[in-house]
């Protein structure tokens, strides 16, 4: 078979070959760009012709989410039980029916959570159970033992390194010796999970795509014969774009000679799992499906290794801008981010596509005004097809999609944007007091702002931004006593238990409650709850007040109510204090139930 060579960006006509024509005479960056090998001649591909540049996406692959295990491997602070249950919980609402769990031999914690997938009803029947081990015999038999009484299709995901610098740098083992190393896996998966029948087999060869392609070949095709691949009983390959080497072109070649060369390939699920080193993660993948594979690894919005794993969300989202069925619920984004957000302990950036607080925000003149008259001719053709503008075919400049489609108004975010100057606003409380406000409390700031100088008509300063946001947000001790108060709490915390004293003084009155198995925070909720008082927390944003040892903690807090969403602030001298603060604020604000009656 002929090696294909991978063609390089040509010149114009008469360039000297490998020289800078006279338009792109540009200076040497003085960066060591030698050090670095050409990526192709490392991974030619053995492929004549390739179907994938005439294909289109028509259906959406099978998404499988690796967030409770490879982005959690990526978390500076991995996940508790309690956010990994959390996350778990999301994935199945939004109908995601694979997701891989853990890697039970690495952890008590990824162990205790698999146990308790077996030991609850969290998994529904249709949801697939991943597994991840390494492809060593003790860790193998450790993995089996945390699914035994899972009754859910499992699937068992073992992966081995197999690219050059990784077999000598790394294992230090040749070709053969790999081979069968990882053939001794597979042989021991069988003996200790091979008559499960609700277990299916997966193998990664890590770092694929810095393999070479018969290698590859050979180990993927002696891993389905020793497992018996079968339409009935399929494989998984799963092929790793581990770290991102070349363009996004290469790897469809790469996924597409392994989707012509494998053998039993109606026995065998074709899957890929690109990372985002080159920031082409994305491109890779849509590239990948379109040379053949079927099903896609990734995290829901790209958190993993180094800059990070596909992100999936987006994948799912760009099927759906084409009118495309992406099989996943993504109709209320915002509720799926600060979930997102609460368990990796990461914020998402306000320009990360879709799900930013920024994507549907235009601040360019021109852009407004292109999307308002999108809106009005939207507006009229319903109109005059007598139908719902939900149904009408989307063409508003500059937006994708409907940002209804994922619980998104963008009407409001415009008007405030071009009245508000809520930028400005961030940029002055940041300067004069060190105080950082998330983007959608800019948003509801601004408008009380808008009001304050719809009166004065004057120039706001710091200080005058500052007394607002006090007034607004925070509870100062100012005005009439509130009804209900914090007088005071105290938490401990063993091994085995958490408990939480909260005495609150209701109408005057002194009130005192013990809460077990959560933290303060949740405890004085409750505590609230218990005298009609319900705060529903959305989210947490930790600032300051100032900048050294003097400076206190500010507690920013989003909460719902009946009308919408709210904020309320908290500020003490620490953290926790702060956020205590921040609740009870918030309580004040709510409208009690009738005495007595707790809300749910």
């Amino acid at each position: 078979m002929t090696t294909t060579s991978f063609p390089r960006i040509s010149s114009p006509a008469g360039a000297v070959p490998d020289q800078a024509p006279a338009w792109n005479r540009q200076r040497h960056s003085q960066m060591p760009s030698h050090r670095y090998t050409d990526v192709y001649s490392r991974v030619e591909v053995p492929l004549t012709e390739r179907d994938w540049p005439n294909r289109r996406l028509t259906v959406a692959p099978l998404w499988v989410p690796v967030d409770l295990r490879d982005g959690n491997q990526a978390l500076a602070e991995p996940m508790d039980p309690a956010r990994k249950r959390r996350f778990f919980e999301l994935m199945v609402t939004m109908g995601y029916k694979e997701i891989e769990v853990g890697y039970p031999s690495a952890s008590q914690t990824d162990y205790d959570f698999v146990r308790l997938i077996a030991d609850t009803g969290i998994a529904p029947d249709d949801v697939t159970i991943v597994v991840f081990t390494p492809a060593r015999r003790d860790l193998i038999e450790r993995t089996v033992a945390s699914i035994q009484g899972i009754t859910n299709p499992i699937v068992i995901h073992m992966y081995t390194a197999t690219a050059p610098t990784w077999r000598d740098t790394v294992l230090g083992y040749s070709q053969d010796d790999l081979r069968e190393l990882i053939l001794a896996g597979g042989r021991d998966v069988l003996e200790f999970a091979g008559d499960m029948p609700n277990v299916r087999f997966e193998f990664s060869p890590e770092v694929f795509n810095l393999t070479e392609p018969d290698y590859v070949i050979d180990i993927c095709d002696a891993m389905t014969e020793l497992w018996d691949a079968t339409p009935q009983r399929p494989v998984v390959l799963n092929l790793p774009a581990t770290v991102e080497i070349a363009t996004p072109n290469v790897y469809a070649d790469q996924i597409e000679y392994m989707h012509k060369n494998l053998a039993r390939r109606d026995s065998v699920i074709l899957s890929v799992h690109p990372h985002n080193d080159r920031g082409t993660a994305i491109a890779c993948a849509e590239l990948a499906v379109l040379a053949g594979a079927q099903r896609v690894e990734g995290c829901i919005f790209g958190n993993g290794e180094r800059t990070g794993n596909v992100d999936i969300a987006t994948l799912a989202l760009n099927l759906h801008a084409q009118g495309i069925d992406p099989m996943i619920d993504f109709s209320d984004i915002d509720e799926i981010r600060r979930t997102v957000e609460y368990c990796n302990r990461l914020d998402v950036h306000a320009r990360h596509p879709y799900v930013g607080d920024l994507v549907h925000t235009a601040f360019s003149g021109t852009h407004q005004d292109a999307i308002r008259k999108g809106f009005a001719e939207h507006h009229a053709r319903a109109a005059a097809e007598g139908r719902p503008e939900s149904e009408i075919e989307w063409r508003v400049p500059y937006l994708p999609i409907d940002p209804a489609d994922i619980g998104r108004s963008y009407d409001a975010v415009i008007r405030v944007n071009s009245q508000s100057g809520k930028g400005g606003i961030a940029y002055l409380l940041e300067t004069g007091y060190g105080i950082e406000l998330p983007r959608r409390l800019q948003i509801d700031f601004a408008r009380h702002i808008q009001q304050h100088t719809d009166v004065t008509g004057g120039e706001v300063t710091a200080a005058e931004l500052w007394s607002i946001f006090q007034r607004v947000y925070l509870s100062d001790g100012s005005g009439d006593r509130a009804p209900i108060d914090l007088v005071g709490f105290e938490a401990s915390e063993t091994d085995q238990h958490a408990q939480t004293t909260i005495v609150l003084r209701v109408d005057g009155q002194e009130q005192s409650s013990t809460h077990s198995g959560v933290g303060p925070v949740e405890a004085l909720t409750a505590a609230l709850d218990a005298h009609g008082y319900r705060v529903e927390i959305l989210s947490f944003h930790q600032t300051s007040i100032g900048t050294g040892d003097d400076s206190d903690a500010l507690t920013l807090l989003e909460y719902r109510t009946e009308n919408g969403t709210a904020w309320s602030a908290g500020r003490e001298r620490s953290v926790l204090a702060a956020s205590m603060d921040a609740v009870i604020t918030a309580a004040t604000a709510v409208e009690r139930a009738p005495s007595g009656t707790a809300t749910r």
